[in-house]
């Protein structure tokens, strides 16, 4: 027996590799299926099943791809009703792999279609449970994205603690919990920076597996300080459920060098976005003007499907030297498969060109500190919500980044604007969406508040523990 999680860290997502005696099968595999095939291969294997816990928001499954390529057959739980063929999993049903066996464990709450496998080793012990979205470590699944709109928020989550109680707490403690998702998805609001577990630690350690835990409490505390969930979840869930282009293709068509003639003719007839790759001090020294910023070196695909509405957008890229194959398939792990190409040579291409670029003023911590010590600033702080309400600057305005599109009414274009985040990244996305919408007085403050932290700037501290 052989289980192999393949982990994903810009989108926190993992997927999983089971096989025996010669037999394998995928969990919830990402949209770039090579890698298991190239698994399996090596190690002697036929995927059989690819198995998908729910209709995943986050990302963009490539549980078709991966069936057409190797005639596994796909497997979901009771409810998935799809566009393409799969093989709906009754509860309690049972799937061979070699001498293993994976038990469907139908468990709502989440999504209504939501599954749990149970894995059972050669000798018929309950190993492992692969539980999507179902438990994480230290939380369980948000249950306000479930495409079926005659259910509410509060329903699904009445669901889930059924599922949780009827369905996984019953299982013995010493069993492992393999999630679909660890620290920084947007899927949980507690999840753990582990990504392997035990049952029973959770039972222990996981506030929604509490023993004495009424339904009214379990629903109450799942539904406080759940963030709207981001615009693009909807869509991808849509496309799980609905089918999609081959990755393939995306890739094909994506991943081509353009000189600077081709790409502002695509840009101008295609109305292209273009998109800057780069680590941000590269783009704050020189960039195509109106440019949009969000570097692969961050949370690149979740802010993509956070800023960006229209997942059809034409899209261009400027992208580090080598990157453009990984910028591209990143792209299409969150759905966005429009993109059109890359500028060869990049920024340096743009130039000799003699095209014209644009540039953003970063300046330091202890710089800003100096002027904010002598006259009045307008201070625009862009983290999340629940950052600016842990510890922020005395008089300053909050925007947060995830929402900055819907907020730009509040931002004065006459005015100058010292603007910062947590470290560095996410103010050069909110500068570089700020200068594209005509606010041009921009102000990058280089670290972040964790570099004015260490200045002599009063900060305004408050708990606020369940804030996400």
């Amino acid at each position: 027996m052989k289980v192999q999680q393949l982990y994903t860290n810009c989108l926190a997502q993992g997927a999983y590799y089971i096989a025996s005696e010669g037999e394998a099968a995928i969990i919830d595999p990402l949209r770039e299926t090579q890698q298991y095939i190239d698994l399996a291969n090596d190690q002697n294997t036929k995927i059989k099943y690819v198995f998908e816990t729910h209709f995943h928001a986050d990302f963009v499954s490539g549980h078709i791809d991966l069936a057409k390529k190797t005639g596994a057959t796909i497997v979901f739980g009771p409810n998935a009703n799809t566009d393409y063929d799969t093989h709906l999993a009754k509860d309690g049903e049972i799937f061979e792999i070699g001498k293993l066996k994976i038990k469907t464990l139908h468990t709502p709450g989440h999504t209504l279609e939501s599954t749990t496998y149970l894995l059972l080793d050669e000798t018929g012990k309950e190993h492992a449970i692969f539980t999507g979205d179902t438990l994480f470590l230290g939380d369980v699944g948000r249950p306000d994205l479930a495409i079926k709109q005659d259910l509410t928020k509060e329903d699904l989550a009445a669901m889930l603690y059924d599922s949780l109680r009827t369905k996984i707490m019953t299982l013995p403690d010493d069993i492992i919990v393999y999630p679909a998702h660890g620290a920084g998805s947007a899927c949980g609001k507690n999840l753990s920076k582990e990504t392997i577990g035990i049952l029973g630690e959770q039972k222990k350690t996981n506030y929604a597996l509490r023993a004495n835990m009424s339904k009214e409490e379990f629903i109450k505390e799942v539904l406080t300080g759940i963030a709207a969930a981001p615009q693009y979840f909807a869509k991808n869930a849509m496309l799980n459920k609905g089918g999609y282009n081959a990755f393939d293709t995306v890739l094909q068509k994506g991943n081509i060098g353009l000189n600077p003639d081709e790409f502002e003719r695509i840009a101008n007839e295609e109305n292209a976005l273009i998109l800057d790759v780069r680590h941000q001090k590269e783009f704050l020294a020189s960039h195509i003007p109106n440019a949009m910023f969000i570097g692969l070196n961050g949370g690149f695909a979740p802010w993509v499907g956070a800023l960006i509405k229209d997942i059809k957008q034409p899209i261009l890229l400027i992208v580090p030297e080598g990157k453009s194959k990984e910028a591209v398939t990143r792209l299409a792990r969150v759905g966005y498969d429009n993109t059109l190409g890359y500028l060869e040579g990049g920024i340096n291409a743009w130039v000799s060109s003699g095209r014209t670029t644009d540039t953003i003023t970063s300046i330091s911590a202890a710089t800003f500190a100096e002027r904010l010590s002598s006259k009045d600033l307008n201070v625009l702080d862009v983290r999340k919500d629940g950052e600016y309400q842990r510890a922020h600057l005395e008089n300053v305005q909050h925007l947060a980044l995830d929402y900055l599109n819907d907020t730009l009414d509040q931002v004065d274009a006459t005015k100058t604007y010292y603007v910062h985040c947590a470290g560095g990244y996410r103010s050069v996305i909110a500068a570089s969406i700020l200068r594209a919408n005509g606010i041009r007085n921009i102000i990058d403050i280089a670290g972040g508040f964790g570099a004015i932290k260490n200045t002599s700037i009063p900060i305004k501290e408050t708990a606020c523990p369940n804030s996400n």
